[in-house]
């Protein structure tokens, strides 16, 4: 499958797609940085920049079988100023599905924050919908979170696939599993929790949760198990849970052996850290206490975050090194990998009459 990018930013459609074999032919990206990054990373791809020049880039019809966007979501923000389609940002939408009518590629990916569905009294995402009815594509959308395809972010967005077919069947297969439109939630989110394959357990104080909260262990009275909490995660390898480096033991020898109230601590011998300093829990060997804080991700974290390779935006900057400022707005404005290879390989299916 070929592939056509616009408002390409650094590229997670690519990152998502290529791997199952499909090709780019081209990016749209306007901006300084992440046009470096596409330079960097696919020197043989154009990009072409203004999108709403696209009649001249010479492009027929069929030249591509995807073409995939996230115009810009500012306008359709709840925490914005909501312009909608007025906006020029916002306007850049109708020139994705005036590129839609001049390439006509067989699918069409788009992408934008969940206020779209509500700006503009809902008109604005039903003058996107029309548009893609009268080219003769059939459509389907949902509001998809990163968090639920592998990466550590709540992360809401919605995606509107469209195919020429003009059979509905066929979005709506990509964007929804079998039977899932039935799904009693409730039992789900009970059935989750209940799940005993569970490998993440969470312990505030001495009590047992699958919820995580902020580790802090600046209660040092170990006589009260109230005044901190951990995270322990399971070790599958060696049966039991470990809570720093790779020593391990089992909940047993955590909860005491009748299972009662032996609080769980992550402690040494030695004068708490009191720092706004981030240490690892097994610092020295586990003898020191550590004092938790909140910090800034890094820009590999942030990376991470959207299912990129670390170092994807370390690309060097005017002879420097890259600032921090360029990758964290580039990972801000990007989609996440993981939620845009989980479509491609849905659509592929589809084309492959697997789904």
């Amino acid at each position: 499958m070929r592939y056509g990018s616009v408002c390409s930013g650094v590229e997670a459609a690519s990152m998502a797609w290529e791997p199952i074999g499909w090709t780019p032919v081209f990016f749209s990206e306007i901006e300084q940085f992440p046009s470096g990054v596409l330079a960097h990373h696919w020197p043989d791809v154009p990009n072409h920049g203004d999108m709403t020049k696209f009649e001249e880039w010479g492009y027929e019809r069929g030249a591509i079988d995807v073409l995939v966007g996230g115009t810009p979501c500012q306008s359709f923000s709840i925490a914005g100023l909501r312009g909608g389609l007025g906006d020029s940002r916002g306007n850049l939408s109708l020139t994705y599905m005036r590129m839609v009518d001049q390439l006509r590629p067989k699918w069409t990916v788009w992408e934008n924050v969940p206020g779209v569905l509500s700006s503009g009294g809902g008109r604005d995402f039903g003058s996107i919908i029309g548009a893609l009815a009268e080219l003769g594509y059939s459509c389907s959308w949902r509001v998809l979170d990163a968090q639920n395809f592998g990466v550590a972010q709540r992360r809401r967005r919605v995606f509107l696939v469209g195919c020429a077919s003009g059979d509905w069947r066929d979005p709506a297969k990509v964007l929804f599993e079998s039977g899932c439109g039935g799904r009693d939630f409730e039992a789900s989110r009970k059935e989750r929790q209940e799940d005993p394959k569970s490998t993440v357990r969470c312990f505030a104080g001495n009590q047992e949760s699958n919820i995580a909260a902020t580790l802090q262990t600046t209660m040092h009275d170990y006589s009260r198990a109230d005044g901190f909490n951990v995270v322990c995660v399971e070790d599958n390898r060696r049966n039991g849970l470990r809570i720093h480096g790779d020593k391990t033991q089992t909940l047993q020898s955590f909860m005491g052996t009748g299972g009662g109230n032996t609080p769980i601590v992550v402690h040494g011998s030695q004068d708490p850290i009191v720092s706004d300093k981030a240490h690892a829990i097994g610092r020295n060997q586990g003898q020191e206490n550590v004092v938790g804080g909140v910090r800034r991700l890094t820009p590999t974290e942030a990376e991470r975050l959207q299912g990129f390779p670390d170092g994807h935006t370390d690309i060097g900057w005017n002879g420097k090194p890259t600032p921090d400022s360029h990758r964290y707005k580039a990972m801000g404005n990007s989609m996440a990998v993981p939620v845009m290879r989980w479509i491609g390989e849905r659509i592929q299916k589809r084309e492959n009459r697997e789904l």
